[in-house]
């Protein structure tokens, strides 16, 4: 890239910029996001990333944003958009005096895009958190020690349906996926996908021994999030196919949005052309 070393500091993160990748040090600021916190730090190859882009952000402020790859980023994956802009580990705030810097740091980016850029990754290129992580929800203790998950049931806030069945325990090789509902959400969830009844359709989460539910104060998104991203890496690497969730006879509308939307994030860096652009979203569309 430019030289090893080069750092650009905004105002919650820092972004060093190495020969193949990005270290994002999450280190700077007093009120940075809790999930920021709990990251650290994350080093994603240039192969990770999508597009780049450069744009003004609140009043003083313009924001550098890597897009990723879908596929390439577990954390992504498990928050299938659901994280609020704020809380985007690819989002880098800076002042707007450092605009042209920031460009200059865009621009070498975009040129270390490779030719599979606009396409979903074959492989997680950014780890996941590492094991063993753990969080309390609303009904039970998820914990999960890097090859089996642990779900232990709070006799007070369990289900009955849950509490009969016991304290659960799965190993990562009897699993598809994880499903993340974020606990900013009324109704969040995190719930593990087997592979032994995929078809069938899940119960609500309260009732699902697969599944703890969050609450007020219970599962936050910085606790549970990286959780979900460490499992479901874990699933992944047992797999030769990507197991990113299990997947439904017709595509989530949500997820189909998200796909628009990057989409419309490669469009307009340019990285699709008007022709491309139609065709995909056409195609996606009719997913639905």
């Amino acid at each position: 890239m430019r030289h090893m070393g080069d750092v650009l500091a905004g105002i919650q993160a820092t972004w060093e910029f190495e020969t193949d990748s990005v270290l994002i040090r999450f280190d700077r600021g007093v009120r940075r996001p809790k999930l920021f916190s709990a990251l650290r730090e994350r080093r994603v190859p240039h192969e990770a990333f999508a597009a780049v882009t450069l744009s003004p952000g609140k009043p003083g402020t313009v924001v550098l944003h890597a897009v990723p790859r879908p596929g390439a980023d577990p954390l992504m994956d498990a928050a299938a958009g659901q994280l609020r802009e704020a809380c985007d580990p690819y989002r880098l705030v800076l002042p707007v005096d450092r605009e042209t810097l920031a460009e200059y740091y865009a621009d070498a980016l975009r040129d270390m895009l490779g030719p599979d850029a606009d396409r979903p990754a074959e492989r997680y290129a950014v780890a996941a958190p590492p094991a063993p992580l753990g969080f309390k929800a609303y009904d039970g203790k998820a914990s999960f020690d890097g090859s089996r998950v642990r779900f232990r049931w709070s006799r007070t806030a369990a289900s009955t349906a849950k509490w009969n069945a016991g304290d659960q325990s799965w190993p990562v090789s009897e699993l598809t996926g994880v499903e993340w509902r974020s606990p900013e959400a009324f109704d969040g969830y995190l719930r593990l996908l087997p592979r032994a009844g995929a078809c069938a359709p899940a119960p609500q989460a309260d009732q699902d021994p697969a599944a703890v539910v969050f609450g007020l104060g219970y599962g936050p998104v910085h606790e549970s999030l990286p959780f979900a991203a460490a499992v479901l890496e874990a699933v992944r690497a047992q797999s030769p196919a990507p197991a990113l969730t299990a997947p439904p006879a017709r595509r989530d509308p949500a997820d189909i949005a998200d796909r628009i939307r990057h989409l419309g994030d490669l469009h307009l860096a340019g990285l699709v052309t008007d022709e491309e652009f139609t065709k995909k979203k056409a195609e996606l569309l009719a997913e639905l």
